[in-house]
This record gives structure tokens, sequence and C-alpha cells, in this order.
């Protein structure tokens, strides 16, 4: 079994990624109860912690139950009831949203692609719903893992999934070089679901 999942640090403390942070004030508040997001394949949980840190509900999903386990003992035994954890197999032919009514204000994806799911984790977003995903792209592969281009987005790969949704305004798209923590080839985007585009922002 392939590991889709790539840590730009190895310390399982690592700080949110900046394009996380730069975008995740466009997720209202609620006014009755906290906005709920979704960080998927959410690792070691740096988003989730940003996330209940900032009055957010989170579901934090991820195959590896360890993972989970280093998120529900960083809080020891006083978990946020904001925070629920859940270990799913997010590569299962049927994918795990498919038959739940939940919807989310957020969704979080970074460093991890299975492009079998990647159209349809979009619907778990409701109406302004604000997708913010970051992961690595083909030329990665020069400076070390991941280098597979199973796990290597395309050229504006990103960009052309939410547009092929007709549903969503794009906020943001990069397709850069970083240098920092380490050289890599990174893809990322920040889009606002909506239906009325005039509305949004």
């Amino acid at each position: 079994m392939f590991v889709r999942q790539w840590g730009l640090t190895t310390h399982k403390l690592s700080p949110p990624s900046p394009w996380v942070e730069r975008f995740l004030g466009l997720i209202a508040p609620s006014q009755a109860t906290p906005s709920r997001i979704l960080d998927y394949a959410c690792g070691t949980g740096r988003h989730t912690r940003l996330c209940q840190q900032l009055g957010y509900k989170v579901l934090a999903i991820d195959h590896d139950q360890a993972s989970l386990q280093t998120i529900a003992e960083s809080y020891g035994q006083c978990q946020p009831k904001e925070i629920e954890l859940r270990c799913r197999d997010l590569e299962l032919e049927e994918f795990a949203f498919a038959h739940d009514a939940e919807k989310f204000s957020g969704l979080i994806v970074t460093n991890y692609l299975y492009r079998p799911h990647l159209l349809s984790l979009l619907d778990v977003l409701e109406l302004g719903g604000v997708f913010i995903y970051e992961t690595f792209a083909l030329g990665n592969e020069r400076f070390g893992k991941p280098s597979n281009p199973h796990f290597l987005l395309k050229e504006n790969e990103l960009l052309e999934v939410v547009m092929a949704k007709n549903s969503f305004k794009i906020i943001a798209f990069e397709s850069v070089y970083e240098e920092e923590p380490k050289p890599a080839m990174i893809q990322r985007i920040c889009a606002v679901r909506t239906r009325d585009w005039a509305t949004i922002l």
C-alpha cells in the first residue's frame, strides 16, 4: 500500500501551512454554533489544532490511527468537544462521504493526493464553504519524495478540478517552487463555493 501523505517536516508538531493560515479567516463563524471544518488527511493535526484554537469545530479524518492518537494525546485528558476524530480509509471505492448528509464550512487538505476522490471531495462543502488545498506538483521528483507522478499534481490540475465544478469562485491559485522548509514544487488553491459569485467577498 502506498503512503500518499508527505510531511514537509518530520517533527510531529510542525507548524501550520502559511497558505492555510492566510485563508482560514474566510470561513465565517456561524451565528448560532461554531462553523465546522473538515481537516482531510489530517496527519498529526497541525491544522486541526489551529482551527480549534480559532474557535471552529473540526472533523479530523485520517487513515492512520496512530496519527489520530497523536492528536488526542496532545490534549491530554481534556480533548476539546469541538474536535471529532475519525479513522477512515480515504481510498475506499465508495467515497467516505458519498452517503452522508454532512456538509462543512471549510475543507483543508495538505500534502495529500488521491485523484479518484478529488472532484467528489468538493461536494462536502456547503454554500459559501471555503476550499483550501496545498500539495506537491510535478517537478518535485528533482528534489526527493514524493517523486511518483501518481502523487504529484499536473500543471494547473487543482485549478482545472475546481473550475470543472462550475460552482466555485477562485480566490487564489499558485504553482511555485518553495525553498523552505525544503526545496519542493508546490501547487495550492483557495476557492469559495457559491451559486452567485457576486455575493462572495
